[in-house]
């Protein structure tokens, strides 16, 4: 079992966490109070406000030190964030697709950029689940960018709320499925296309009542084994290399929504918890995978 850690609390629906170069933590906020980009403290003891966007979802940085979110609603895009606070509208569409919920981000083996779209505008999905329609129409995507050009591939489509995404030890990529509750398969190509998707494994607890939980974002350990954020259900799932259960990290909410590994040598992943507001760091005894490709 590990031991959860709160180290950073009064967060706005916190998501994207990113262990920065100096020790500090990248995080967004959601809520439409806060809809910003921050840094938090190597010590997790203080926070600043680097730009507020709307809703920023997913967030990575590149070698260069930029920040790239997946902004969900303002409007839905690709956006470039410095951490001096710039910010610019990089890409609202792609491959004749205009993009409607940006969801999350990962650098590939090849150095393009993959993106999930969760296929569905947010206001009218979160007003149909409040409104228990469980039939809402969903068309989730996943795209490859290339950031030298900005020309954009649609590689899949038809996905129920395209979540979380990352590379795996045998350079397959992983995709989560919200509202299935399952994690995807894809074997990937030098020239960055995709094979056919493949079901890989169920992040739910079907033993529990039902309810809109299922796949957030996820991060991949050294030893390959996905640590994925379970939403709805409370816990950071660990699913192995063959797609067998591990263990159920609980958290402290309902909602995790997001996972990164801590420094090097730290073993730690932190999660952040969107109806606690807070970071949380857990102790796993496992490195993570380096997430920009080696030059």
């Amino acid at each position: 079992m590990t031991s959860e850690i709160i180290f950073h609390s009064g967060l706005g629906d916190p998501e994207g966490p990113v262990l920065l170069p100096d020790g500090s933590w990248g995080v967004v906020e959601m809520t439409p109070e806060t809809g910003c980009v921050s840094v938090l403290s190597g010590d997790g003891s203080s926070k600043r406000v680097i730009v507020k966007t709307g809703r920023p979802n997913g967030m990575v940085q590149d070698a260069n030190g930029t920040l790239w979110v997946a902004e969900s609603m303002n409007p839905p895009s690709l956006l470039r964030v410095g951490l001096d606070g710039s910010a610019e509208v990089v890409l609202t569409e792609g491959d004749g697709h205009e993009f409607l919920f940006p969801n999350d981000l990962v650098f590939g083996p090849d150095g393009a950029m993959y993106m999930t779209d969760s296929g569905v505008h947010r206001e009218p999905f979160v007003k149909a689940r409040e409104e228990g329609l469980t039939d809402f129409p969903i068309d989730g995507k996943l795209f490859r960018i290339d950031l030298e050009n900005m020309s954009v591939t649609m590689l899949d489509d038809g996905l129920q709320f395209t979540n979380g995404l990352a590379f795996g030890i045998d350079n397959a990529l992983y995709v989560t499925a919200t509202v299935t509750g399952l994690v995807y398969r894809y074997e990937w190509n030098a020239d960055g296309t995709l094979g056919p998707r493949e079901d890989f494994a169920d992040l739910v607890d079907r033993s529990q009542p039902p309810g809109f939980k299922g796949g957030d974002g996820l991060a991949v350990g050294e030893n390959g084994y996905l640590y994925c954020a379970v939403v709805g259900q409370g816990d950071v799932t660990v699913i192995d290399t063959n797609g067998g259960l591990v263990e159920r990290i609980p958290v402290g909410g309902e909602q995790p929504t997001n996972v990164a590994f801590g420094p090097k040598g730290s073993g730690d992943i932190y999660v952040t918890v969107k109806d606690t507001g807070t970071l949380e760091r857990h102790h796993v005894g496992v490195e993570g995978l380096p997430l920009l490709p080696s030059k």
